[in-house]
Formats: structure tokens, C-alpha cells, sequence
């Protein structure tokens, strides 16, 4: 798979919840930077945003790829319901890295976090 056919499987997969096949778009050492878990590594970022979302709906507005470049942007709306029934919906872009084998390295979500920020600090 390319660069963008990864990006669309991701969306895909995180909105299923098929936490595993995320995951398996990731190298052993990849890790996500969010603006309200923190730098965490993959499995342990996707396994703490599943336990903490009941429903999740994304819809992709564009992917901006660069030729000869490693990474690429995604740029989607998310409707995410939590656990206890609250949602928020914001637009996210994503900053993804990738290896010589397209394996995700890194990830950067990158959204206003105002009202979610408080939503997830309620569920603890």
C-alpha cells in the first residue's frame, strides 16, 4: 500500500475501532502525540482512546501528500462519542511519518481541544 491508501485504511480501521489493525499500520516503535493523551506509544495510545470511546464517526475532507516526502496530512472531521454518552465533534489533522516501509513512525493529532479536553478529564 502507499502513503494514501495507509492514511484511508487508518481512518477506517479507528472508526471500526479495529484497534489491532491500526495498530499493525504502525512500526514497533511508533508512537502518537496528542493534544490530550501525550506522547504515547501506538498500541498504548489506541488501547486508552478505545477504553475511553463508545462510538466514533470520521469523515476525511483531504489527504496532503508532498512527492519524495515521508509524510503527509490528513485532514477529517471526528464525531466522538465517549464512554459516558457525551460527544464532541472537531475538525483533526493528522501529521503522519513514515518509514522506508511505509510503516507509520510517528503521528501528531493536531486539534482545538477545549471542549474535549474536559469531556475525557470527567471520565476519570
Amino acid at each position: 500500500m502507499n502513503k494514501n491508501e495507509i492514511a484511508k485504511k487508518y481512518l477506517e480501521h479507528l472508526e471500526k475501532g479495529n484497534i489491532e489493525k491500526v495498530i499493525d499500520l504502525f512500526s514497533n516503535n511508533g508512537f502518537v502525540e496528542s493534544p490530550i493523551y501525550g506522547i504515547k506509544k501506538a498500541d498504548e495510545f489506541y488501547r486508552t482512546l478505545n477504553n475511553d470511546t463508545s462510538n466514533s464517526e470520521l469523515f476525511l475532507k483531504g489527504i496532503f501528500e508532498q512527492n519524495e516526502s515521508n509524510t503527509l496530512a490528513l485532514y477529517f472531521t471526528y464525531k466522538w462519542t465517549l464512554k459516558n454518552n457525551e460527544k464532541v465533534e472537531f475538525d483533526v489533522v493528522d501529521i503522519i511519518e513514515f518509514n522506508s516501509e511505509n510503516k507509520i513512525t510517528k503521528l501528531k493529532i493536531i486539534y482545538d481541544t477545549v471542549i474535549s479536553r474536559r469531556l475525557v478529564s470527567e471520565l476519570n
